[in-house]
């Protein structure tokens, strides 16, 4: 390579080495410059991190707060009692509006606290059904005792509605005694079980011809000797035919006093002494058309009228049927729901407090 030739190369990479040196000395106040802008917007942030800051104690504040009220969020909420509803006891005249209470009693009831509650529902319904009676229609004790054998597994009014003819042919134990079972078995048939109810009552009767004088014992343990007539029917002719006290533990009885809670037991016998400890023996026949009147027009089996029962604050069982205050009414039987009672003729008491008696068998 020559001289000038070598002298040119030099040249160029010289002019070259000048030319990015040039560039890098022009790049780099750009750096410089380029500093200040991004330590800017860091400037700038400052303030907002001690805003944020700022901010902080009043979050803190606020969720300490949160904390300590944290529990009652989590705590579980009261349970609310059952009401009773307010217009239950509206479709019953001179009933108290039933008062708000648990559904339940508490599960350590006290034998103290069980006796209160039971008489107090006793006394409501005396307020609600002052007119309460037998609802088997008869003038005598052979009467009364001949038809509460004739009620088993029927009601009182189809009872009622056959028993006329029966005690027209037949007045007296006598002439029922010496009657053709065919012919009773016919009278009978509305009833049901026609044949063995005739079977009792012919029975029956020759024991009271024969035993008795034609006369209906005043004697418990004489009752129950007579064909058909256990305690139950034993209870209904003392109580109501003699004036002495008896509970009479039927369908409506039993259903009732378990709903309430006064006993847990199935058997009439050991129901009937349950109850029976909770009360004076001078309240035992009362309490009995009470509970089975309030069975009867409220409290039934299938679709109990909650909604409109006076003794819905006190009953354990609450909430089983109806509540809704006009759905519950349109459930009220006999002279409570604006129907006709069971007896054909029953007492005027009954009548002056409204009730309607019963249409004779056949009248539609």
């Amino acid at each position: 390579m020559t001289k000038k030739a070598a002298t040119g190369t030099e040249k160029s990479q010289g002019v070259e080495k000048t030319q990015r040196g040039e560039k890098t000395e022009k790049a780099a106040p750009a750096r410089k410059s380029a500093a200040p802008t991004g330590k800017a917007p860091a400037k700038k942030a400052a303030p907002a991190k001690k805003a944020a800051a700022a901010k902080q104690p009043a979050a803190a504040k606020k969720s300490a707060s949160a904390k300590k009220t944290a529990p009652v969020k989590k705590q579980a909420p009261a349970k609310k009692p059952v009401v009773a509803p307010k217009k239950a006891a509206a479709a019953v005249e001179g009933v108290a509006p039933a008062k708000t209470v648990a559904a339940r009693p508490p599960r350590g009831e006290s034998r103290t606290a069980l006796v209160r509650r039971a008489r107090r529902i006793d006394r409501e319904l005396a307020e609600v059904y002052p007119y309460a009676h037998p609802e088997l229609d008869f003038e005598n004790p052979f009467q009364l005792v001949v038809a509460t054998v004739l009620s088993a597994q029927t009601t009182d009014l189809r009872v009622n509605q056959t028993t006329p003819a029966l005690f027209a042919k037949y007045p007296t134990p006598e002439d029922l005694a010496a009657a053709n079972p065919e012919e009773v078995e016919e009278i009978l048939r509305p009833t049901g079980f026609f044949r063995a109810k005739t079977k009792s009552v012919i029975g029956l009767s020759k024991v009271l011809a024969e035993d008795f004088g034609g006369e209906v014992p005043g004697r418990l343990e004489d009752l129950v000797k007579l064909p058909g007539v256990g305690r139950k029917t034993a209870f209904v002719v003392l109580g109501n035919a003699f004036g002495r006290p008896g509970i009479t533990v039927d369908t409506h009885f039993q259903r009732l006093v378990r709903r309430w809670r006064w006993t847990e037991a199935t058997d009439p016998d050991k129901i009937e002494a349950a109850v029976g400890a909770l009360f004076p023996k001078s309240d035992w026949t009362d309490l009995s058309h009470h509970v089975i009147w309030h069975g009867r027009r409220i409290c039934h089996a299938r679709k109990p009228a909650c909604g409109a029962c006076p003794v819905a604050p006190l009953c354990p069982a609450y909430g089983e049927g109806e509540t809704d205050p006009e759905k519950a009414e349109k459930l009220l039987k006999y002279e409570k729901g604006g129907f006709p009672g069971q007896r054909l003729n029953p007492p005027r008491s009954y009548l002056e407090a409204g009730g309607k008696p019963a249409p004779p068998l056949g009248a539609g």
